[in-house]
């Protein structure tokens, strides 16, 4: 057991590292079941259109995170190395991302809103004028959340290169504010308090953008006053050069990743398009329960972030005996952590949905779909580590495969032909796909024993 459990010193790095992302996801978390359970008053077709919307954002926000990731690997292996004018190099390659990703988000949204809303609705499944509300609410929603985009992005830009400098604090205390930005401006904006006007759910999306650019402030502000503290701050702005060879190796290793998040995140969206298509119902529920389970899950989504890092920066410096021993260290904990997080989950189950302002066979399916993420929450929490392990190594193509194709090639499929061709009830179709997940494990679990990961791409 030597091998899985470490001494007091290695959980103290560890949990100095991740105990301000967990705070910083936790009240994200948490004011989101906030936002849904304010939303969810509205009625189930204003919970459905936020919902539906969600799903978008969810492929831009995981295709950001891709686009990103390809810097992150050699940020943090060159601060591994002490080299911040590469720190400094990726940061740069990050923003000049972002501004591209910010104009090609914002046209696609704006030209084909409808189109894509429309994707999620199922016109045999539901009564027309329920239907037709949900479009419309999911269509004001969406034009406000636009505005969103951009301080989105520069959070994102500087918050992972903070966190792979080894400061976790400052995207932390942005993100607290922002959250309590966010849960203020709901109360006001979506429900009139105080004199404010009743906006339903564009008062939510308001409350969102506002809470946004309050976060990209307080976080740009913050590490410009700490500029002496942070050399990649200092010149990243002075110019737009980035070194031909980090460029290259970033184009080389980050253009699967972003494929890999472009093309997972998509395939997720779809998987909830197909549970859609048992009707508007289903919708409200899923949006209930993943709000809820995500709160269940930040431990082990901030513990693949501590392997990308911790593990990172060791293969950065040479020291590769001790970033496997590090690796199997914190995959071990993640794993135990989370069967004991999903035992937690499951028994509130029953009790959690209970919050919401919705029809009762919405609490009963939301439910029942909290049980199912549960059950599957150690081979999520195990897959997740083997995704951020095998991309700090630079194996971005093998994740490609890992992940998306794995996602595309299974759990779609069966999704698509389960929702559409079986009787089954839609609990247990949610079953089956989110258990198909151990086939992925056992891979991972193969291609981690390899040790092909095991290297560093910046010597």
């Amino acid at each position: 057991m030597k091998k899985f459990i470490g001494n007091k010193a290695f959980y103290k790095m560890v949990l100095l590292l991740v105990v301000p992302m967990i705070i910083q996801q936790g009240i994200t978390s948490i004011v989101n079941l906030l936002d849904n359970v304010m939303v969810g008053r509205l009625g189930t077709e204003a919970i459905s259109a936020v919902a539906i919307c969600s799903q978008f954002f969810f492929v831009l926000n995981v295709t950001i995170f891709g686009g990103l990731s390809g810097a992150s690997i050699f940020s943090a292996q060159f601060f591994g190395r002490k080299d911040y004018e590469g720190v400094m190099h990726t940061f740069r390659y990050k923003i000049l991302f972002g501004i591209a990703i910010c104009f090609a988000a914002i046209l696609v949204f704006n030209i084909w809103d409808t189109q894509l809303i429309h994707l999620f609705l199922n016109e045999t499944a539901g009564d027309a004028a329920d239907l037709a509300l949900t479009m419309t609410l999911a269509r004001q929603y969406l034009k406000i959340m636009l505005w969103g985009i951009v301080p989105f992005v520069i959070s994102q830009c500087f918050s992972s290169t903070l966190r792979e400098s080894g400061n976790t604090v400052i995207a932390m205390t942005g993100s607290i504010l922002a959250v309590l930005t966010n849960l203020v401006g709901n109360y006001l904006l979506i429900f009139g308090s105080f004199g404010f006007p009743r906006l339903g759910v564009e008062g939510a999306a308001i409350a969102t953008v506002i809470s946004r650019l309050v976060e990209a402030g307080f976080i740009v502000g913050a590490t410009w006053l700490q500029r002496d503290n942070f050399y990649f701050v200092r010149k990243a702005f002075q110019s737009a050069y980035i070194p031909a060879k980090i460029l290259k190796g970033i184009a080389i290793k980050g253009s699967p990743l972003l494929l890999n998040e472009f093309v997972w995140s998509i395939a997720t969206a779809s998987l909830t398009a197909n549970y859609a298509f048992r009707g508007i119902t289903v919708v409200a529920a899923l949006n209930i329960s993943s709000t809820i389970s995500q709160l269940f899950a930040i431990f082990f989504m901030a513990m693949g972030n501590a392997v990308g890092v911790l593990v990172g920066q060791q293969l950065g410096a040479g020291d590769f005996a001790k970033a496997k021993d590090t690796d199997h260290k914190l995959i071990f904990l993640n794993v135990g952590t989370s069967v004991v997080l999903g035992c937690l989950l499951a028994l509130f189950s029953s009790y959690i949905p209970l919050i919401y302002n919705t029809e009762a066979a919405v609490r009963q399916m939301a439910s029942s779909f909290l049980i199912v993420s549960a059950m599957a929450f150690p081979l999520h929490a195990f897959n997740h580590s083997v995704y951020f392990t095998l991309r700090s190594g630079g194996k971005t193509i093998i994740t490609f495969f890992f992940d998306s194709v794995f996602t595309c090639i299974v759990s779609v499929p069966l999704a698509f032909f389960l929702s559409r061709y079986t009787l089954l009830p839609i609990v247990t179709v949610y079953l089956i796909v989110n258990m198909a997940d151990g086939i992925k494990s056992v891979i991972g679990f193969i291609m981690l024993r390899t040790d092909s990961w095991v290297r560093s791409i910046v010597a």
